[in-house]
């Protein structure tokens, strides 16, 4: 009986639910109208209606129920409104000292990148266009000479992402034949994306040599028969297997390759070309020492460590390359000509490999020092100045970085935090007032304190985020 006369009280509440058409004659609403597109609006007023139907169906005994005054309702339309005029695609400030965050954009472009955009993006160029013959040219002309000068490689070319070029470089190469390629190597890239599933589009065949933690040149060696079209290295950027293992260097493979006529492929995955280990850091693999020890092709990511936009770029012999650019599939994955022109920007700042660890953001913030950091830390709480202490306190502290993007997993790099530590506010409430903030500030919490990395904070940004930490230390709700 009880739940009967619940179910009644709905109904009439459900009754009470204003239309849309009484809503569309509100003289709020129809002052937005004559400055807000009617889609949008009808939009809005559809979500809210929506939402609070919703509401009242899960409603349970001794809920409250949702407010059906018409202001009421209407301050929540023009509250979706605001939501749904801003971008999808929005300023975050990475406060997490995940310097290659895949889910807030990978790498920053360079100042010089940047400023190049705006001279191109809207106007016209010489895409594909030869300007000394006035004929049709190619749009990989843009980028193939300087990474061919950095590299050392015979051919180059670039498509959308790093999956992209193994696939195509795969399709190309060994479609309907096999390729030999060690266990311990088939990673999985991010986003469920695996080696065998990309392997298994381009249409080559996988035959795995060796185990997870050992494979030996013998097991590649006893591997090859007639059908065999390639053999393929991936650097395993992402984790590392540590203890009793072997793994087969490239100059061991490229030799195997050359006694058996077949191509040696490197899949380098993040790909740099800058030598970690002169800036006291892990070495990782770079693009020139893949080319240097015989590579016939190699691959890379081009918004990873090498600090750039999102491409995968393609390095290798010459012919091998010009059969890869003759694919069909390459209409399908090339890239625009912003992604051209990023790219092409970015590889000339390397010409000069101290102005790249100056100018190239990504760079920057792996190599940037201790005491920098310290300096930068500092300046921010210094801009905070003094704060409500009753929702939470903030200090100083040593943490640890992380290169982030699938790089140097096991490389932890010495950073400056500043440190909220809850007491009125707790501290996933302030991780979401802070996720909320405009522009949203995205920051990590460890232990219940949340954690403000002064490595990934731009120098611009901090004014915004002492700003917002002020603003949510004034407030008086408890939480």
């Amino acid at each position: 009986m009880e739940s009967l006369v619940r179910k009644d009280k709905k109904n009439l509440i459900f009754r009470q639910i204003p239309s849309v058409d009484y809503l569309l004659e509100s003289s709020i609403i129809k002052d937005l109208l004559l400055t807000t597109p009617r889609a949008l609006v009808l939009r809005a007023i559809h979500q809210v209606l929506d939402e609070l139907r919703g509401n009242i169906e899960r409603a349970q005994i001794g809920d409250e129920l949702p407010d059906l005054e018409l202001n009421n309702v209407v301050d929540q339309i023009v509250e979706s409104i605001s939501i749904l005029s801003q971008p999808s695609l929005r300023h975050v400030i990475n406060a997490t000292g995940v310097i290659v965050h895949t889910n807030l954009g990978r790498s920053l472009l360079a100042k010089r990148v940047i400023s190049r955009f705006n001279s191109l993006a809207g106007c016209y160029s010489n895409l594909e266009y030869d300007l000394r013959t006035g004929k049709r040219g190619n749009r990989y002309v843009h980028v193939e000479d300087i990474l061919m000068e950095l590299s050392g490689a015979e051919g180059a070319m670039v498509v959308n992402n790093n999956a992209a070029a193994v696939l195509i470089a795969l399709d190309t190469i060994a479609k309907d034949r096999e390729v030999i390629i060690s266990r311990g190597q088939l990673v999985e890239i991010g986003g469920s994306f695996r080696i065998p599933e990309v392997m298994r589009k381009s249409g080559a065949r996988m035959f795995e040599v060796g185990t997870t933690n050992k494979t030996t040149i013998s097991d590649y060696e006893s591997a090859i028969v007639a059908d065999t079209a390639l053999l393929l290295k991936v650097h395993t950027s992402n984790f590392q297997i540590v203890g009793f293992t072997e793994e087969v260097g490239l100059e061991e493979l490229v030799a195997l390759g050359k006694k058996y006529s077949l191509p040696v492929m490197e899949d380098l995955g993040s790909g740099c070309f800058i030598d970690f280990s002169r800036y006291g850091l892990t070495k990782e693999p770079t693009v020139q020492d893949s080319v240097a020890k015989g590579a016939d092709i190699i691959t890379f990511s081009g918004d990873k460590m090498l600090g750039g936009p999102q491409c995968g770029i393609i390095l290798g012999k010459k012919e091998i390359i010009s059969a890869i650019k003759a694919n069909q599939l390459n209409r399908a994955l090339r890239v625009d000509k912003l992604t051209l022109l990023a790219l092409q920007e970015t590889l000339y700042i390397y010409r000069d490999e101290d102005k790249a660890i100056r100018q190239i953001p990504t760079l920057k913030m792996i190599c940037q020092s201790y005491q920098s950091l310290c300096r930068k830390a500092k300046r921010l709480f210094g801009l905070i100045g003094k704060i409500n202490e009753n929702n939470f306190l903030i200090s100083l502290c040593d943490g640890l970085s992380r290169v982030g993007g699938g790089a140097m997993p096991l490389e932890e790099i010495r950073t400056r935090l500043l440190c909220i530590s809850p007491k009125q506010l707790s501290a996933p409430y302030i991780v979401n007032l802070l996720r909320s903030y405009n522009p949203p500030i995205i920051t990590r919490l460890e232990k219940d304190q949340v954690l403000l990395d002064a490595r990934t904070i731009q120098t611009k940004e901090l004014e915004i985020v002492a700003e917002a930490i002020k603003i949510i230390s004034a407030r008086k709700s408890i939480t």
